[in-house]
């Protein structure tokens, strides 16, 4: 029976900071649909009507919410707490004896709900999502256009560089895929030390792909246009279809048009593998892996400084400051994750340190400010 007040302080406690989270999520989340809505209605053109523009947002709704999680979990712990500390409920829970750090589990236990449902939403619900969204999104504004320089994405595998201006959901089926091969010349110099030089050999444009599963898996080319660049002349021809066997597969091509950040966890490991097996520079991949891998420490490392200011510099303070302070504390987290993630690209440090800094830095200032308290 000893347990069971605790039991209904943590009940208590847990209820009243979700509630300001849900709070919080839900007046973020409605300002950014807002501003994203008005963004899409402006692009809506031609085939990309407001109702598509409409569904595009609605698509991309648990990807916004996944990222805004660990600040709904900043802002719902700071305002939450900061309530009942206003109220003097804190002074009297802490009259009957229990200890401030008691308190401080009672309120990270709504965090662990919040990281829970992080991972559910950036692995599973978010990036099929989105991946939905921008498919169609891509289809329909610039389906069997040469090269859309707003839309789609380029890739290098081995010695091409292609160009897919939009990926049908699934990645089975792509649209406007161009192609262009280099080929390598081997000469003497004048120094007679040999050089090589580099020069387009190839372009082909394929107005649309269809992926065969059968024969080891290849890529059938529909309405294929072609020119080769051949010492003194130039070819060209026109063939309603041709075979592609490359080394890319739909689910690869399934998140080339989503940003690193919104793809799920195993998507990003899989994807900078991918890029590692082509000689190319996975860092950009490894740094989305390690920022969504480490979400959950994240909002576990700014619910626990929300709660040291709360029993420190905050106990007196007004909502409206609280507020403030959330948002500022937000904003200083979110200007040295930016910071840290072109430094990191530009001067080749560890991606896994660039995302673990601004944690590691959260928790220390926390940890610091609540030992101050006791």
């Amino acid at each position: 029976m000893a347990n069971k007040p605790m039991t209904l302080i943590d009940v208590y406690i847990r209820k009243r900071v979700l509630l300001a989270m849900l709070v919080v999520i839900s007046l973020v989340l409605s300002i950014d649909v807002v501003f994203a809505l008005v963004e899409e209605l402006g692009d809506s053109e031609n085939a990309y009507t407001s109702s598509q523009a409409l569904l595009y947002v609605l698509k991309t709704l648990p990807s916004r919410i996944f990222q805004l999680l660990p600040f709904t979990a900043l802002g719902g712990s700071l305002i939450g707490l900061g309530i009942m500390a206003s109220h003097n409920e804190l002074i009297v829970i802490q009259s009957a004896g229990v200890s401030t750090w008691r308190l401080v589990w009672a309120v990270i236990k709504p965090a662990f709900i919040v990281m829970f449902a992080g991972l559910i939403l950036g692995e599973y619900v978010a990036p099929s999502l989105q991946q939905s969204a921008q498919s169609s999104k891509a289809v329909l504004r610039s389906g069997v256009q040469t090269i859309d320089a707003g839309q789609g994405s380029w890739r290098r595998i081995g010695d091409e560089f292609i160009h897919v201006n939009a990926i049908a959901p699934g990645g089975e089926t792509l649209y406007g895929v161009s192609r262009y091969r280099l080929a390598t010349d081997r000469t003497d110099s004048v120094d007679s030390k040999p050089a090589a030089t580099v020069s387009l050999s190839h372009i082909s444009f394929a107005q649309s792909a269809a992926y065969i599963a059968s024969e080891g898996g290849y890529w059938q080319l529909e309405n294929v246009s072609e020119t080769r660049f051949l010492p003194g002349s130039v070819e060209t021809a026109q063939r309603a279809s041709e075979s592609w066997r490359v080394d890319l597969s739909p689910e690869l091509l399934a998140v080339l048009l989503v940003a690193p950040d919104r793809q799920s966890i195993s998507g990003l490991y899989n994807f900078a593998r991918f890029f590692e097996s082509q000689g190319l520079d996975a860092d950009r991949y490894m740094l989305s892996f390690w920022g969504k891998l480490l979400q959950p420490l994240a909002t576990l490392a700014l619910v626990l400084l929300a709660v040291s200011f709360v029993f420190g510099p905050l106990r007196e303070a007004t909502m409206g400051f609280r507020v403030f302070v959330a948002i500022g504390v937000g904003l200083l987290f979110t200007i040295l994750q930016r910071l840290l993630e072109p430094a990191s690209l530009l001067f080749g440090i560890d991606p896994l340190f660039a995302v673990l800094l601004p944690i590691v830095s959260c928790a220390a200032l926390g940890v610091a400010s609540m030992l101050r308290v006791r």
